[in-house]
């Protein structure tokens, strides 16, 4: 699957901790032309609307052969994008400048992973 459904954020925000989220994203690129596909969906991002929702990517690096993992477990790309809150990305996915472009992230991934994960203090 790789759209985001209303139920499914109903769903993170019922399960919501409180405090920021940072989203695991593994994404693997359609071999014809999924890289620049995803690369206009982050440039169409990467103004107005993360500004609005207070998105920070946390890390962006190109994959490899996985070390340890079942077979085709080894993905193109791994972002890691922290929010305020569950809420600011929800309200984000449900943002009409955003699902203008959210066509080119479905357009750019043969399969991805998107995964709320919660900041432990240490």
């Amino acid at each position: 699957m790789i759209e985001i459904n209303d139920r499914d954020l109903d769903v993170l925000l019922a399960e919501d901790p409180g405090g920021p989220v940072v989203m695991l994203n593994l994404l693997r690129f359609r071999p014809d032309g999924g890289r620049e596909s995803y690369q206009r969906y982050a440039e169409a991002l990467g103004g107005s609307v993360n500004a609005r929702y207070g998105v920070a990517v946390e890390y962006l690096g190109d994959g490899g052969r996985a070390l340890v993992a079942e077979d085709g477990q080894a993905w193109d790309m791994v972002v890691l994008v922290r929010y305020p809150n569950r809420q600011a990305f929800a309200d984000m996915i449900r943002d009409p400048e955003y699902r203008a472009v959210s066509h080119l992230r479905s357009e750019a991934l043969v399969e991805s992973v998107l995964q709320a994960t919660t900041p432990i203090a240490v």
